[in-house]
């Protein structure tokens, strides 16, 4: 292995992925000598990044105590924006939850209102987690459009008005350190569409040795989020998985919130089955009212999430043809029993045998937490990276 791939963070990754988890297995792995493994290691003990576990039995030599990365010396920020609402909590790089917080908020209010007012939740976060700014190492914000990766920027996002092309990153930095004064340095903030991070959750947690996973989140829009070979799928500007906006060639008088006629999102999102239930004299204004008339079993809400499934299926026929996927997980207001049926009905009865015949259709397993999950996952994998790693590691030493 070149030296410049043996670097402390990437023993660090050796050990995080459990390929080399001793002294001689990295020394094995690597080609590096005892004593250039032992001054890496040195570097990520002081920074606190790495731990000994207790040794397995001896077998007559000293036993090799195991290395693991110290998961508990910092934490993450995360943020789920909703169409209606709200999270943030704090969160160790393990993903464990620490502390959160939900409240109604508007995303159509704008970005300077969202980000103040959820920064502003912070400082008692960090007080409910026991820890304080000083831990923080990075923000994770997830939002209900799509995200120019390299920017952090939302390009076009339909249902955010004011968000298109705002410099997130930037503000949410200037915004907690008006709410957490003693943040000291700017920390990074990454942010990315909520299906991807949803997604990514998920098949971290759930499914890691499936190379090919989707998940469609169905909720005030409809959007995807791919991840193969164990990373997330983004397109090149953040428009992968945009899978609301394909047009129905049967329902060209519907009015969809970008717009245009005839998206899927203007039929079966949780925003539609709520229009046609408060025209049918029931009230509802949201897709969380829909989730709660699906819990109570209402009928009208029964049929039409059905329905939506059955919809929403007919597109998911070809998105299964072109990627394969071992797991289709559906999330969000909609992800039920009806939802679920109606989806399994179109795809198994219109896709080739052959691409369903190892596709496990199943439901979230995180639920509403799956967006904080992914969004903390993504700074930890982002932070901790080899390279990103070594910078850091170069920042503390003063190089």
């Amino acid at each position: 292995m070149p030296v410049n791939q043996a670097s402390a963070g990437h023993l660090l990754r050796l050990i995080r992925t459990g390929e080399a988890v001793t002294r001689g297995e990295l020394q094995h792995v690597t080609g590096l000598s005892r004593s250039t493994v032992g001054n890496r290691l040195d570097q990520l003990f002081a920074a606190g990044w790495l731990r000994d576990t207790a040794a397995g039995a001896s077998t007559g030599g000293r036993p090799s105590a195991r290395l693991e990365f110290n998961s508990s010396h910092a934490v993450v920020l995360a943020v789920d924006l909703e169409t209606r609402h709200s999270r943030a909590a704090v969160l160790g790089l393990d993903g464990t939850l620490l502390a959160d917080r939900s409240e109604p908020l508007l995303i159509s209010d704008g970005p300077d209102r969202v980000l103040d007012t959820v920064a502003s939740w912070f400082p008692s976060l960090l007080e409910k987690a026991g820890t304080d700014a000083s831990r923080v190492c990075g923000i994770g914000l997830s939002v209900p459009g799509p995200v120019d990766w390299t920017t952090g920027q939302l390009v076009q996002p339909p249902i955010m008005p004011g968000w298109d092309q705002y410099p997130v990153p930037v503000r949410m930095q200037e915004a907690y350190a008006r709410h957490v004064p003693s943040a000291g340095a700017p920390v990074p903030v990454l942010v990315d569409n909520d299906a991807n991070l949803m997604a990514y959750a998920e098949q971290r947690l759930f499914y890691p040795d499936c190379s090919a996973f989707v998940l469609v989140k169905v909720s005030t829009g409809i959007g995807a989020g791919v991840v193969v070979d164990g990373e997330p799928y983004r397109g090149i500007d953040g428009g992968a998985g945009d899978i609301g906006h394909i047009r129905l060639h049967d329902r060209t008088e519907a009015l969809c919130m970008c717009g245009s006629y005839g998206c899927l999102a203007a039929v079966a999102s949780g925003r539609a089955i709520a229009e046609q239930l408060a025209s049918a004299g029931i009230p509802t204004t949201s897709g969380s009212d829909v989730r709660e008339h699906l819990a109570a079993g209402q009928p009208d809400a029964v049929r039409l999430a059905r329905e939506a499934g059955q919809r929403v299926g007919e597109v998911l026929v070809t998105v299964v043809t072109l990627l394969n996927p071992g797991v289709l997980v559906l999330a969000g207001d909609l992800a039920g029993t009806p939802f679920l049926t109606g989806v399994r009905e179109l795809l198994y009865q219109r896709a080739m045998p052959r691409t369903t015949a190892h596709l496990n259709v199943v439901t979230s397993r995180l639920g509403d937490q799956a967006a904080l999950s992914g969004a903390a996952a993504m700074v930890v994998e982002h932070l901790y990276a080899p390279d990103r790693a070594d910078t850091r590691l170069a920042a503390l030493n003063g190089a």
